[in-house]
């Protein structure tokens, strides 16, 4: 009997030797995985603050020799002046801010829209057809754009509006609702087709046809996706550089028409940082229109993040 314990009091021990081993073994590729996650998240806050430091670094002695009241007070953007120099950046910011809310509001109901047509009323094939579609557009290089901007949108809106030339605010903020048009379409059709079938199924059992059901129910219960793919477009639109640079006139004018030649941020810093010479007075101000847009841009998460984080509460 003592011999036939033996190896059975053996093979429990090795069993559960090899089972410390297992919970040790997937304990430390818990710990390997946080680590990593970890340190993936302090990786994207320094880069994070040393984009950050780098601009304000470069955007510092602009500052202190003209002043805040300089950039922010002044609508003329004049840096090669023979009489003096004028670094007013406020034309840019609201040219830059034109072009954005043009864009979404073109965007915003085209791409809601069509979210809402492939989740609830296109047929599969349809939907075969038009979710590919969709992910080409966004696959279309941003030159490429402000080229069918100058040859295609630029005559059309001269034509329809009976104006001398077609690169204004409006050309730029067709093109850009045009590439903030993928984001929005894939991010709210999938919070669209995330809505549980039971919502939609108690909506219908009330009595509601599907347009009932698609406003009332489905875009309400998808809206924190809708809101964050609307913020998403409208963060591409705020740092698109390329095609504003091609399809808007280059102006730095103040205006509020749409019909006007503007020059956004991102076209000046475009245009004109290649080509100034390093440590003066104008390479150091388009730092400061770089770190304006850096926390444009990190406002506009913000904002989004706190409606979104309300939103979810409101919901629970």
């Amino acid at each position: 009997m003592g011999m036939e314990a033996r190896p059975k009091e053996r093979a429990e021990s090795a069993s559960r030797e090899i089972t410390f081993l297992r919970m040790k073994g997937r304990r430390v590729k818990d710990i390997l995985i946080e680590k990593f996650f970890l340190v993936n998240a302090l990786s994207a806050i320094l880069i994070l603050l040393g984009i950050f430091s780098l601009l304000f670094t470069h955007a510092y002695p602009a500052m202190r020799e003209l002043g805040l009241l300089e950039f922010f007070g002044s609508v003329v953007w004049n840096p090669t002046s023979y009489e003096k120099s004028r670094y007013g950046i406020l034309s840019l910011i609201i040219s830059t801010m034109m072009v954005t809310f043009g864009a979404l509001v073109i965007a915003v109901p085209l791409g809601v829209g069509c979210a809402a047509f492939i989740s609830e009323v296109a047929s599969r094939r349809v939907k075969e057809i038009l979710k590919p579609a969709i992910e080409i557009l966004a696959a279309i290089p941003s030159v490429v754009l402000g080229f069918l901007g100058i040859v295609l949108v630029n005559p059309a809106i001269s034509l329809v509006f009976g104006i001398s030339h077609g690169l204004n605010a409006l050309n730029g903020s067709i093109l850009l609702a045009i590439m903030s048009l993928p984001t929005i379409i894939s991010l709210s059709e999938d919070a669209l087709r995330a809505v549980p079938k039971t919502f939609k199924e108690a909506s219908m059992a009330l009595g509601a046809n599907r347009w009932d059901t698609l406003v009332r129910v489905s875009i309400p219960s998808a809206l924190s996706g809708i809101i964050a793919s609307i913020m998403l477009g409208m963060g591409r639109a705020i740092g698109e550089t390329m095609t504003v640079l091609m399809a808007t006139g280059n102006a730095p004018a103040l205006t509020i028409n749409f019909l006007d030649a503007i020059q956004t941020m991102t076209a000046t810093i475009a245009i004109e940082l290649g080509e100034v010479p390093y440590h003066t007075t104008h390479y150091h101000a388009l730092f400061v229109i770089g770190l304006v847009l850096f926390v444009m841009t990190f406002l506009v998460n913000l904002v989004s993040d706190v409606i979104l984080q309300k939103y979810q509460e409101v919901e629970r």
